[in-house]
Order: C-alpha cells, then structure tokens, then sequence
C-alpha cells in the first residue's frame, strides 16, 4: 500500500477543509512546494494535490503545482476542476502524473471513458459518497448512484483506480470507512482502491493495509500533528 499525502490549494497557500465546507477552512500557514519537499524528504513517493479554487470554477493553482511538480519527483496526482480533455491536458502539462475526475464521471460518462482511452493509466475515477451513493458537484448534489455498480462500471471500461472518500468521515479524524472499503474491494477485486477520509493515526493506515486498499490518502491527521511522515512511511511496509 502506497501512502498519500495531500495537499489542498486555495489561492496558493495549504489548506483543509472539514466534509467539503469551505467555512471550516484551515490555513495551517505552510507552503505548498516545502510541504512536498518535506514528503519526499521522508521516503514518501507520491502526492495527492486538490486546487479547491478550480473546483470551485474561481480560478486555478497550476503555477503552484509547476512549482511543485518542478521541486520534487513525487507522483503527483491532481484534482480539481478536471472537467474536459482541456484542464486534463493542461494538469499534465504542469507536472501531474495522474488526474482525478469526479463530479464529470457522473455527468459525462461518454467523455470520460473516450478519456480513460486518449490517457492511459493517468485517470483517477474521484468517487466521494454519501451513505453509499454518489455525490458531486463539490458533495452539495447528491446523485442517488450506489457506488459499487458505479466503480464497476468504469472499470469494465478500463478505469482500474479509483480514489473513494466517505464524505462523513473527511477531515472528521474519526477513523476511515473500512465497512465501505472491504465491501468494495471484495465486490470489485480488480479495482485499486485508494481510501480517503477519516484517517487519523498509523493504526488506520495499517488496517485499510490489511483490508487490501491500494493506496490511502492523508491530510489533516498529519498537519494537525496525529501523524507523522515517519509513521506514513512504516504503514507503507
């Protein structure tokens, strides 16, 4: 299991949010790129970057992620505003590796998977739920899609990733959704699964190991000090 970090991007400074709410927003007064480089200092391979602003459609941080992309060799996969073959090009261009899509695999099917074929192995299907059903447009629509057929749909299609967020358990540090996860790994065992929301402590990370995720995601629990880059690395093992 790979372990990682994320970094959120509101007018280019760090920040986290609490379930989605740009009200509970965290400025814990770090910068993007020594934030990275901090990740790769410790053994860390990979990073998970959000451009909230672009989200948000106010805007973009893909001079932030040029910068990080530039100070680092993480692989980065970036989220945010991925809505067209356009912003998937343009992420790639600035440095991502992969890109995340979410609210558009709902409501352009056709497009995404004429996209999971014109970018092999760079496409993260972004599937955030709410009581086991889909919900997008930044967690505020909810679609009434169960998740289970929707990942196995998009894999059938060759969209083998796909990074899941329990929307009631994110930036919560309640401890991750591993009834979900297990249910979705078992139902869909060819699907690398990336767990995200909830993860508070190595202790987390160690169980959606032992579940059979592919990757975890983590952001508050460490800018809030529940877990340190160290701890991120050993879970790896």
């Amino acid at each position: 299991m790979v372990v990682i970090p994320a970094i959120d991007i509101i007018d280019g400074k760090l920040v986290r949010l609490s379930q989605g709410d740009y009200s509970t927003k965290m400025d814990y007064g770090l910068s993007p790129v020594d934030a990275a480089k901090s990740f790769e200092d410790g053994g860390l391979s990979h990073l998970h970057v959000v451009d909230l602003d672009a989200a948000k459609g106010s805007g973009d941080n893909l001079k932030v992620l040029e910068k990080i992309a530039s100070a680092v060799s993480l692989e980065i996969d970036f989220g945010g505003g991925i809505r067209s073959e356009e912003s998937i090009r343009r992420a790639l261009s600035a440095g991502a590796d992969k890109v995340n899509i979410g609210s558009a695999a709902v409501k352009d099917r056709s497009a995404v998977e004429s996209w999971a074929g014109m970018f092999p192995s760079c496409i993260i299907l972004s599937a955030d739920c709410r009581s086991g059903m889909i919900a997008v447009s930044g967690w505020t629509e909810d679609t009434g899609i169960p998740i289970i057929p929707f990942l196995s749909s998009y894999a059938l299609h060759g969209v083998d990733t796909a990074a899941v967020t329990d929307i009631s358990r994110d930036g919560m540090l309640s401890g991750p959704s591993a009834e979900l996860y297990g249910n979705i790994i078992q139902a869909i065992p060819s699907i690398r699964l990336i767990a995200s929301g909830g993860i508070s402590s190595k202790d987390d990370l160690e169980k959606l190991r032992a579940l059979g995720c592919h990757g975890a995601i983590v952001g508050k629990a460490y800018y809030e000090g529940r877990i340190s880059i160290c701890e991120m690395k050993e879970a790896e093992c």
